[in-house]
């Protein structure tokens, strides 16, 4: 048997890979002619007449042949051509169209020179010249290439006049709704049929899709976000309104200033809908198109929200967009610093007239930049943010530091470096934060320590930091205070009455953690354990009455 013969598949005998086929079949949406099925027929029978033996097969179902992107068949088709894996001679493809529809013939053309490269042929079955790469074969070939993109140039065009038609006659064209309201699928006879739930699509192809008001709770607060947009509040402070009271979005997700943005921006809530901002035909990148050839459709839906109420919203939001040179910003930005004193990112976002802290920083590079420029030196606020960030580091370290002491002594630890804050055994939560000092002249010095808003309930280690704020004092280990974005004002004298515990290192508070955590382990087993036999003794004592009545009744018997 060594010296048996072995036959790859790759290195079969021309003859035999002359004979041995492999098929690509496509299909998109365009007609039930060009099904799987239909195609394969057709590809067998040409088999048959020239006799090829199908040995694979590659498809593609659902996909577009404008761009090779997501045919997943065509991509392993051209990968085992030109890795050499193909065992076959032939590949054929029932006709060009099927090979793809690409907008530039050149590309369809590369990729049959792929596989014409390697000595394999594509044969088009249902095609009326033979592809022998002659003068007539390429010709008519490339002339059919031409008429397959033209067939989905042509077939673009009617769509999208189609949808310009309907979007005229007030029917929703594809896309979602916004929050408060529903789509509701109605027949040709504008009969109504059903709410169509999020994803799903209407029944029939003669179905039409109609914008309507969703559930009351949704419109009042949709009415409710409009109202307090013109009391005053801010996009994001409404948003964290709507996520403090659990009020589920759309999504499910947590609300956020770009859904504000988009429920004040949206005229569906007026009564009308829009089509036509934008346009991507054919695969192409995605154009905005000019508000002239917009297609709006007023009173198509039941207003939610007075016609004065989302004008005056809108001329607000406008107000808050500035659009001016960058010198006239540097110069608003120096009237304000006069008149203030000072600046920083909150007092630029809440200054009427001013464009947000984010825009500076987009056209000048950074905040600290901007303010060199209108002459602004705010050393010491940038020292004091190059020093938290030293901070922050030093704690992010100290709690994978903490974490690998933990997973040593057995225990289950993550730590989420987002919020400094250290999970052990999915039941304790370690926080991390620093204690700056604040001194007055004639009283004791003073510390604070904030809660961060997401940090949990557990223990807190804080790095105590010197009366100047420049070296480390001790390390604190606290109860994490009850309330988030809470400040902790304790002094020396006052530690013990908040019990707070002193540390004069890292290692040494690590230890302590440590010990405390698995006597809080030890306890709950115990406790656990001291639970079962309790139970297990009260049965046993509800058994025991039981027992001694069946005795009795055995004596009496007897």
């Amino acid at each position: 048997m060594a010296n048996a013969l072995v036959v790859h598949k790759d290195r079969l005998p021309r003859l035999q890979r002359g004979l041995r086929a492999a098929q690509y079949v496509r299909m998109s949406t365009d007609y039930q002619r060009y099904s799987i099925e239909n195609q394969a027929a057709a590809i067998a029978a040409y088999a048959q007449l020239h006799q090829l033996s199908i040995v694979r097969t590659y498809r593609d179902e659902g996909e577009s042949g404008l761009r090779i992107k997501n045919r997943s068949g065509l991509t392993k088709l051209l990968d085992d051509v030109q890795s050499g894996a193909a065992d076959f001679g032939h590949i054929l493809v029932y006709d060009v169209s099927r090979w793809g529809r690409f907008q530039d013939i050149d590309e369809s053309a590369h990729y049959e020179f792929i596989c014409k490269q390697v000595g394999i042929k594509v044969s088009y079955c249902a095609e009326l010249f033979d592809n022998d790469g002659s003068l007539l074969s390429s010709i008519v070939k490339n002339i059919k290439r031409v008429m397959a993109a033209e067939y989905s140039r042509e077939l673009s065009a009617k769509v999208q006049a189609g949808k310009l038609r309907f979007a005229k006659a007030g029917f929703l064209v594809g896309g979602t709704v916004g929050y408060g309201l529903q789509r509701l699928a109605v027949d040709k006879d504008a009969r109504p049929k059903g709410i169509l739930a999020e994803g799903q699509c209407k029944y029939l192809i003669t179905d039409h899709v109609r914008v309507q008001p969703g559930p009351d709770h949704e419109k009042e607060i949709v009415k409710w976000i409009f109202q307090e947009y013109l009391r005053g509040k801010s996009q994001a402070e409404i948003g964290k309104a709507l996520n403090l009271r659990d009020v589920p979005s759309k999504t499910g997700r947590p609300w956020t200033q770009p859904a504000i943005r988009d429920i004040l921006r949206n005229e569906a809530y007026v009564g009308t809908l829009i089509y036509n901002r934008c346009t991507q035909k054919l695969g192409a990148k995605r154009t905005t198109n000019p508000r002239d050839i917009w297609i709006r459709s007023d009173g198509c839906v039941e207003p939610i929200v007075d016609q004065d109420v989302f004008l005056r919203a809108r001329k607000r939001a406008e107000e808050y967009h500035v659009r001016i040179s960058e010198e006239e910003m540097l110069v608003r930005l120096r009237k304000v610093l006069m008149k203030r004193g000072r600046l920083s990112a909150e007092i630029i976002d809440t200054t009427p007239g001013l464009p947000s802290n984010t825009t500076y920083i987009n056209h000048f590079g950074s905040l600290r930049n901007t303010y060199r420029l209108i002459g602004y030196d705010n050393t010491k606020f940038w020292d004091d943010l190059k020093a938290n960030q030293r901070w922050v580091s030093l704690n992010g370290a100290n709690g994978m530091l903490l974490r690998d002491a933990f997973e040593r002594s057995g225990a289950r630890a993550t730590f989420d470096a987002s919020i400094e804050c250290l999970r052990v055994n999915d039941d304790v939560n370690i926080c991390f934060g620093v204690a700056k000092c604040r001194k007055w002249r004639g009283r004791l010095p003073l510390w604070t320590l904030r809660r961060r808003a997401k940090q949990p309930l557990g223990w807190t280690i804080a790095i105590r930091l010197g009366e100047k704020n420049e070296a480390i004092l001790d390390y604190l280990l606290l109860p994490t205070p009850p309330l988030t974005r809470t400040w902790i004002w304790f002094s020396e004298k006052s530690l013990a009455a908040r019990n707070i515990e002193s540390f004069a290192n890292f290692e040494a508070v690590a230890r302590s953690l440590i010990r405390r955590v698995k006597k809080r382990r030890a306890a709950q087993q115990l406790n656990g354990s001291g639970r079962g036999r309790r139970a297990q003794g009260r049965s046993t004592r509800q058994a025991a009455p039981a027992s001694r009545s069946v005795t009795a009744m055995g004596r009496r018997r007897k």
